[in-house]
């Protein structure tokens, strides 16, 4: 095992043109600004997983090299797309300009080619480069990554271990060990009793390395053929353990898809467990799967508050890549808060405070370029308007121009609507929630409103107004441009009375926004009711005001009445957004997830804190055995060599206040390579249509508040029973490709 050279140079791209291409490297013009453009000799480093560029010399000093990972970045753009290109570069130059995204918040690289053919040679050896690094699979990623570490501590890159570096290489991967614990493997695999590891004796290392005791057991159990797994063995362990109802046509399929022969092998079904059929998540859940052809307002929609902000609420920058990451994360629902700028130009930014702005044309055309990238389903643009008339004419002017046949300007009927359409009909579509000067009716009876007239300000907008201080005004008007009202034709804004004022005076595309206090109030006092009023309606729950620092609130309750776009700060890191990205995982991860018959039928009396018996009322018992990680955690402190995780597991039901329940595994010291728990867990379920599971890794700390590994939520009612394999997401959302949760799962009736 020649651990200077990749494992994807190896079995991927040997001898490829493009990875050559990038070995080469080549110059190209780095840009911060309009006077800063400087050029940088960029190229893909030997282990292929490494891109670095050296910095310009300074007198006869030598150059520095910077350099960032290819698991780090995002995505690789083409063309003037970032801010900084669009700003800081002449249009004639789009075809020579790219953008390397990052998945944290680094900055991004906006660079600069001589000549378009070098820069499309440049965007597509890199996305070649990434994408087959993210389609290795996890016994691969697993030694790619150990054959980094071990290239790492191979000091003098001889290809050969020393008991030294052995050592050096334990700590690399995590796990803190005796002396003579590491003595008495390295003994075992020098056989050549050289004082050294080379060739095989690497791949023995890296073999008892890797052994997982327990996966030899459960085949061991079912291997009954030969000492290996025929397709009966194979039906018998899907049957039992895995708790599918399976034929012995299905168990051959599986093994002739891991296998060149009609038996299972050990390699092969590990190679299953690491693969779809043996994740958590259910594998027909992971494509689109639901009816797309209810009303709108029968789906929670995944949706974003102050989308234009990458950090805190009262200094961060405002951006359109904050656009950008939203959508390509599925989010369906935007916001956009819009105020005079200068030159008569409107601007998006969080008024009364330091957030930097942002063009409101430069919003709408990022939006237009991203806005169906991730899915086709139909965006929300929910405009918080400040803007004086002759700016609202020209928002409106830029929402026609830039969006084109995208932008809904009319109802899709010949009739005034009595429920709201489809997702699936509003595919593609792009639609302006804010006021409207008339009831929808005046498009289909053509009472025209010739002139702007005034409106009541936006409830949001009101809230903004009161919690930065301004003196409130009772029902503040702002006059509406009469071209931006007409462009509103599903989501109109209207001001929240009391559920019966909605439901005998308003119509099913009029919609109101509900700051999170009140909200949560609603729910708790008339849970029915709110649910009721979102069976016709759609609600817009947002956080607080006082959340400077864009925190979040809990979602799950707000799903729980129904509500269905609960807007969340995407900009922050935090277990609301965990819940988020879990609730809107399956179903094609299309931003759109459809409530639970019971919460669309009339007739319910669904109460989330009053249960009664009902067609939610499904008991089950939940049982969950935590065993082990599947391979290595990532070091938290990089710049530690001695600093070693000591990890434990939290698993979380969120759901109904009955059902939700925490529980935590002891942790294990010194231990990031392979620690195992086998701790059992019960959860008693009453609403499993609403229940949300997530799994919650951290570095034990006895002193201060634990670290966070990773995460992962799903649905409950996407997870597969048995034996499987929980993938782990940092706090961004990107999966560590090298660790994986291994667990039990039983999901049974209650008896």
């Amino acid at each position: 095992m020649d651990f200077g050279v990749t494992y994807l140079l190896i079995h991927c791209l040997e001898g490829d043109k493009d990875l050559k291409f990038l070995l080469d490297g080549g110059n190209l013009v780095k840009i911060r600004s309009g006077s800063w453009q400087k050029s940088r000799f960029f190229r893909l480093q030997e282990d292929c997983e490494t891109l670095s560029y050296d910095s310009q010399k300074i007198l006869k000093k030598i150059k520095t090299c910077k350099s960032y990972s290819i698991n780090e970045i995002e995505s690789v753009r083409k063309g003037r797309e970032s801010e900084g290109l669009n700003k800081h570069t002449d249009p004639c130059d789009e075809d020579r300009c790219f953008s390397i995204i990052f998945n944290d918040r680094k900055k991004n690289l906006d660079l600069m080619a001589a000549s378009p053919e070098e820069a499309d040679q440049w965007v597509n050896s890199l996305e070649k480069v990434i994408g087959n690094m993210r389609n290795l699979d996890h016994q691969q990623k697993s030694e790619h990554w150990i054959i980094s570490c071990m290239r790492k501590a191979d000091k003098n890159g001889d290809n050969m271990m020393s008991l030294k570096e052995v050592k050096h290489f334990l700590r690399q991967i995590n796990v803190e060990v005796s002396d003579a614990y590491a003595e008495d493997i390295f003994k075992k695999c020098d056989e050549s009793n050289s004082g050294t590891l080379e060739g095989p004796e690497i791949k023995l290392f890296y073999s008892l390395l890797t052994k997982r005791e327990e996966i030899d057991v459960i085949y061991g159990k079912y291997a009954k053929t030969d000492k290996q797994m025929s397709a009966a063995d194979l039906l018998e362990f899907l049957q039992k353990e895995q708790r599918q109802v399976v034929t012995i046509e299905e168990a051959l399929r599986l093994i002739s898809k891991y296998e060149e022969n009609k038996q299972m092998t050990k390699d092969g079904f590990l190679m299953y467990l690491h693969r779809e059929e043996g994740f958590i998540l259910n594998p027909a859940h992971k494509p689109l799967y639901q009816d797309m052809n209810q009303p709108l307002n029968h789906y929670y929609i995944s949706s974003s508050h102050n989308t234009y902000l990458m950090e805190d609420q009262l200094k961060g920058p405002s951006s359109t890549e904050a656009y950008i990451k939203a959508l390509l994360k599925s989010c369906r629902c935007v916001e956009l808060d819009c105020w005079d700028g200068v030159n008569g130009e409107p601007v998006i930014y969080h008024g009364y405070t330091l957030t930097s702005k942002v063009l409101f044309k430069d919003v709408i055309q990022a939006i237009k370029n991203y806005a169906f990238k991730t899915s086709d389903y139909p965006v929300i643009l929910s405009l918080e308007n400040h803007c004086t008339l002759e700016q609202q004419k020209l928002m409106a002017h830029y929402l026609i121009s830039i969006l084109g046949d995208a932008l809904l300007t009319k109802p899709l009927g010949k009739t005034v609507p009595t429920s709201l359409p489809s997702p699936e009909e509003l595919k593609g579509k792009i639609l302006v929630k804010g006021k409207r000067l008339n009831k929808l009716d005046a498009a289909f009876n053509h009472n025209v409103i010739t002139e702007d007239e005034t409106v009541s300000e936006e409830d949001e907008a009101a809230d903004v107004t009161k919690e930065n201080g301004q003196k409130p005004k009772s029902k503040s008007k702002i006059k509406l441009a009469k071209e931006l009202s007409d462009i509103v034709i599903y989501c109109k804004s209207v001001h929240f009375n009391s559920f019966e004022h909605s439901r005998d005076n308003q119509s099913c595309y009029e919609m109101a926004s509900f700051k999170e206090s009140k909200a949560f109030h609603l729910a708790e006092a008339s849970g029915t009711a709110f649910m009721h009023h979102n069976m016709d309606k759609l609600s817009r729950i947002y956080p607080a005001g006082s959340r400077t620092d864009s925190s979040n609130y809990n979602p799950v309750p707000m799903w729980n009445v129904g509500c269905q776009i609960v807007a969340l700060n995407f900009q922050t890191p935090c277990k609301e957004m965990y819940l988020n990205q879990g609730r809107f995982l399956p179903n094609g991860f299309c931003g759109y997830i459809l409530k639970p018959e019971f919460q669309r039928d009339p007739s319910s009396q669904f109460h989330p804190n009053k249960l009664t018996k009902g067609p939610w009322l499904k008991k089950k018992n939940f049982h969950i055995m935590v065993r082990d990680i599947s391979q290595q955690l990532p070091k938290l402190n990089k710049n530690k060599e001695k600093s070693i995780v000591d990890p434990l597991v939290k698993v979380e039901i969120h759901g109904v206040p009955a059902d939700n329940g925490k529980k935590e595994t002891h942790h294990i010291n010194n231990n990031g390579f392979n620690p195992m728990w086998n701790q059992h867990f019960k959860f008693e379920i009453s609403v499993p249509d609403l229940a949300i599971l997530q799994f919650v890794v951290e570095d034990y700390d006895a002193a201060s508040q634990n670290d966070f590994i990773g995460q992962y939520c799903l649905p409950l009612t996407s997870v597969q029973n048995g034996y499987r394999h929980v993938p782990l997401l940092t706090k961004r959302g990107d999966p560590i490709s090298s660790a994986r949760l291994f667990v039990h799962l039983m999901l049974l009736d209650a008896q």
